[in-house]
C-alpha cells in the first residue's frame, strides 16, 4: 500500500481496516495481539478518531505500518499546494 497523507481523524477507520486486511489479520487476531477483545477492537477500528496515541502506535506496529510526520509541501507559485501527495 502506498503512503497516505492523513489530514483528518475521520480518515483513520478506513485506513486501519485496509492495513489490517493487507496484513492478513482478522479483527480477532489483531485484537489478540493488542490485548483486547474482538468487540473492543471492532469499536476501536470504527471509532479510530478517539484512540489514544499510545494505543494507535501499538496497533500500527502490529499492522506493520509506520507513522511518518512532516510538514506539507510549500504552496507553488500559483498558490496551490502540490497535488502529487495523495490525500483523502
Amino acid at each position: 500500500m502506498p503512503g497516505f497523507t492523513v489530514r483528518t481523524a475521520d480518515q483513520l477507520p478506513t485506513l486501519l481496516q485496509a492495513f489490517r486486511k493487507e496484513a492478513g489479520l482478522t479483527q480477532s487476531e489483531a485484537a489478540l495481539r493488542l490485548g483486547i477483545t474482538q468487540q473492543t477492537y471492532s469499536a476501536l477500528e470504527r471509532n479510530a478518531e478517539n484512540v489514544g496515541a499510545a494505543r494507535l502506535l501499538k496497533l500500527l506496529s502490529i499492522l506493520g505500518v509506520e507513522m511518518v510526520l512532516g510538514r506539507p509541501p510549500p504552496a507553488s507559485a500559483s498558490g496551490k499546494a502540490d497535488t502529487n501527495t495523495p490525500s483523502w
